[in-house]
């Protein structure tokens, strides 16, 4: 891919045109997101998946998900309501699509609550090639092994310094990790994005943080860069959150503004408005 830095300041920041360039094929390609997710935001996250100018499809039983996932452009795991049977369609609907060469993107949501989910959470990791795994800075900690607080589903945060933190689950787990917060950090071996945009409304609304794993497997269904591609889908869906909540009176006009936002969001608001800094560490 070409050089995606612009060097004019000491800040590094990713040349606009490229994330232009991410958008536009998501909206050009309409790509297919096969997701098994949980069943609180199940719908919110199908309709972000159409916002972004992706198509989704939530099927999860197993006597499907390894002709479904065939279909797919890429796959979102998500384990925010978990049980066995829906492990096992994860497993089966992942190996299918690590055959076929289509992104993996998990999310581990409340791993750290219970041993049940993480256990789980690792078992996908080793059982999966995971392009991408995308979680809050508890989840990330806990499954980095430096220490991370998680109450229920919701973060309670890390004790060390987040960057670090988001490098060493990349060093630990083999993949690209996206790790949200009010500064998104994505990392993976050598390679550390920053991404500002986003709004503190956002973490008033129950489901965000699926929603942010269903506009990352968007993205990485047309892109095979997926450091860049995650970090320019955290964008977008911060900038759409900011736009949001510019008119919204609470978290519920706010919602609905949301899927509004990210919906009529252009290539050249991407381009012009992303906060997103980067690559560090090459």
């Amino acid at each position: 891919m070409p050089d995606s830095t612009n060097n004019s300041s000491s800040a590094r920041f990713v040349d606009g045109s490229i994330l232009a360039g991410l958008l536009a094929a998501v909206r050009s390609h309409r790509p297919l997101v096969h997701h098994i997710t949980n069943s609180v935001t199940i719908n919110d996250c199908a309709n972000i998946t159409i916002s972004a100018g992706a198509a989704p499809v939530m099927a999860e039983a197993p006597e499907e998900v390894a002709e479904m996932v065939s279909a797919a452009g890429a796959l979102v795991l998500n384990i925010g309501t978990l049980s066995q049977g829906q492990v096992d369609a994860m497993l089966i609907a992942g190996r299918r699509a690590n055959v076929l060469g289509i992104p993996v993107i998990l999310d581990p949501v409340g791993a750290g609550a219970t041993r049940f989910r993480t256990e789980t959470a690792w078992r996908l990791l080793d059982s999966l090639d995971v392009a991408v795994l995308k979680g809050n800075a508890g989840e990330i900690g806990v499954l980095a092994g430096t220490g991370g607080s998680v109450r229920g589903v919701d973060s309670g945060g890390i004790a060390g310094d987040p960057v670090e933190t988001v490098r060493e689950c990349a060093r630990a787990t083999g993949t690209v990790v996206a790790m949200t917060g009010p500064v998104d950090v994505v990392a993976e071996d050598r390679r550390v994005f920053l991404v500002g945009n986003g709004n503190p409304m956002m973490d008033r609304l129950s489901g965000t943080g699926c929603m942010a794993a269903s506009v990352t497997g968007a993205f990485a269904a047309i892109a095979d860069d997926y450091a860049v591609s995650s970090a320019a889908a955290l964008a977008a869906f911060g900038l759409a959150g900011e736009r949001a909540a510019a008119g919204a009176r609470g978290p519920y006009s706010f919602r609905t503004a949301l899927f509004d936002e990210l919906s009529v969001l252009t290539p050249g608001d991407l381009a012009e408005h992303a906060r997103l800094e980067g690559p560090h560490g090459v």
